[in-house]
């Protein structure tokens, strides 16, 4: 049976969830879930270094001034190994057109990869992004099972919004990077209404977009999410504690995985939501402190 080639991880993340994972062939350098897939397949894309020389993450100012250089200069930030995914002779590719920053562009993936279906997932909502399962499990010729995650997963969402439909919605501000201060978009404000609590500064759906720290400091919200793109809980958690001084001074302060279960627009979205659900309504969901921690109580 020919194969699959993921050039995004929330991409790599449906095949499996759909029980395809032994046809994906080429995977990309961020995809880490599940843990070893990148282990016994081709990596096929690489991308801009985010750690310095000693493995440190490079501060978040240091990676945006990266990548506006590169774009100023009409430079790539990813590079696809053609000739590999050539050799692998994928029937499927996976890629995405909504965010160059965030992954390689479709364009560049069907200049490439020759005659293999290139397939495009980009999101704008919780419900688009639920479409993903459908959308990548018919492009690899099993609508059935696409349909049945696709329920599932909603299944899951529909039970959080029922556990907590009666209580009040904490105002809820995400900061998708911190340097400069980024407001999420896109799927990220339905997810903070699916968790049971209103999104600040953000349009459910529109693009993500910066902010100045006056305006981040002078909003009403009752919470502040810091959901950096890309980034796991513990890097999360150290940024939160960098920015908390700019941050409105009553507001909860929350960490969140936001490379796992936010800004990854993948089958984890929902645990998500479930988490975020748990954090700001105690009891409607299980705690999932590998996830969300919080770094600040409200009323500081």
């Amino acid at each position: 049976m020919a194969g699959i080639v993921s050039l995004l991880p929330s991409a790599t993340e449906w095949v499996w969830a759909l029980g395809l994972g032994d046809r994906l062939v080429g995977v990309t350098f961020e995809c880490d879930a599940p843990a070893g897939v990148r282990d016994d397949r081709a990596v096929v894309v690489d991308g801009l270094p985010t750690r310095d020389a000693h493995g440190r993450p490079l501060a978040p100012g240091a990676i945006d001034a990266l990548v506006r250089e590169r774009l100023a200069a009409g430079l790539p930030l990813y590079t696809l190994d053609a000739g590999t995914v050539r050799a692998l002779a994928p029937d499927v590719v996976l890629t995405q057109d909504l965010c160059a920053v965030c992954a390689l562009p479709a364009d560049a993936a069907r200049a490439a990869v020759g005659p293999a279906d290139v397939v495009t997932l980009d999101p704008h909502t919780l419900a688009d992004v639920l479409a993903g399962a459908v959308a990548v499990a018919s492009a690899c010729g099993a609508p059935d099972a696409g349909h049945r995650l696709r329920d599932q997963l909603q299944d899951r969402l529909d039970a959080v919004a029922a556990a907590v439909r009666a209580r009040p919605r904490p105002r809820v501000l995400v900061l998708e990077w911190t340097d400069p201060p980024f407001i999420a978009g896109h799927w990220v404000p339905d997810l903070v209404l699916a968790a049971g609590a209103e999104p600040v500064l953000a349009v459910p759906g529109g693009r993500s977009v910066t902010a100045t720290w006056e305006q981040v400091a002078g909003t009403d919200a009752d919470a502040v999410l810091v959901a950096p793109c890309g980034v796991g809980l513990d890097e999360a958690r150290a940024q939160a504690l960098d920015v908390l001084p700019r941050l409105p001074p009553d507001a909860a302060v929350w960490a969140v995985a936001a490379g796992d279960v936010v800004t990854r627009p993948g089958p984890r979205v929902v645990d998500g939501v479930e988490a975020l659900a748990a954090a700001w309504h105690p009891g409607s969901a299980p705690p999932r402190e590998d996830l969300v921690v919080r770094v600040r109580a409200g009323g500081a």
